[in-house]
């Protein structure tokens, strides 16, 4: 496996460059490249993000990793910030699809994200960004406790085939609500569900599932539906 630590030029208040993380297998150039980005709380150097990186760079895809912004200070300053607004995390996120293209040559780029990464990811195909799919870990429909705050409106805009996977635990998506608003989407779709998964894909002890047994049926599920695009 290949490893390049980068910095990625961005347009922020408080920060000139994002870091990012770009792996690929060695000796093969991929055909198909995944930017990965993270959710709200854990930076792109969690064990989640890192462990679906180096996971579907064995299966053979190039991965790239990335910072928002507000989590490039969190990193410099070493205290916590809240992410930034919705314009300021599209940015951020084009500037690094952008630093993926340039690496690659190809437009044959998966956006991913987890959680709010995943949301992000959506906004810019949404917005006519072009990619060659989206892929939602975690996608989050609406707050913890507020179902009726749907984050779904731009769905009927996208027109790149997509994959979501969810968890039936997860307190940021109601999954009869998101079948119900995914009736709307604009492009075709799969939904996977991680049975007993929480937001972050966690199970309970009692479910008789391993950390280790969930991350590869997370991988399993998006090498699947990766090696169809």
């Amino acid at each position: 496996m290949i490893t390049d630590i980068l910095q990625v030029a961005v347009d922020h208040p408080h920060v000139s460059e994002v870091g990012a993380i770009h792996q690929r297998p060695q000796g093969v150039q991929p055909a198909l490249n995944v930017l990965l980005a993270h959710g709200a709380g854990a930076p792109m150097e969690s064990e989640f993000m890192g462990r679906t990186a180096e996971g579907l760079v064995d299966r053979g895809y190039g991965v790239m990793r990335f910072r928002y912004g507000y989590m490039e200070r969190m990193s410099q300053e070493q205290r916590r910030f809240p992410p930034d607004r919705t314009p300021k995390l599209e940015e951020v996120h084009l500037a690094a699809l952008h630093a993926l293209r340039k690496r690659t040559a190809t437009d044959r780029i998966v956006l991913a994200g987890k959680s709010m990464g995943g949301r992000m990811s959506s906004h810019l195909a949404a917005a006519g960004e072009s990619c060659a799919g989206l892929l939602y870990l975690g996608y989050p429909l609406h707050p913890a406790g507020k179902p009726d705050k749907l984050r779904s409106e731009h769905f009927p805009k996208i027109r790149q085939r997509s994959l979501f996977v969810q968890g039936t635990r997860d307190a940021l998506c109601d999954l009869d609500l998101l079948k119900r608003e995914l009736a709307a989407y604009g492009a075709p779709f799969d939904l996977s569900i991680i049975a007993g998964g929480d937001h972050s894909f966690e199970v309970l002890k009692r479910s008789g599932r391993t950390p280790g047994e969930v991350q590869k049926e997370l991988l399993d599920v998006m090498d699947g539906w990766l090696a169809k695009l």
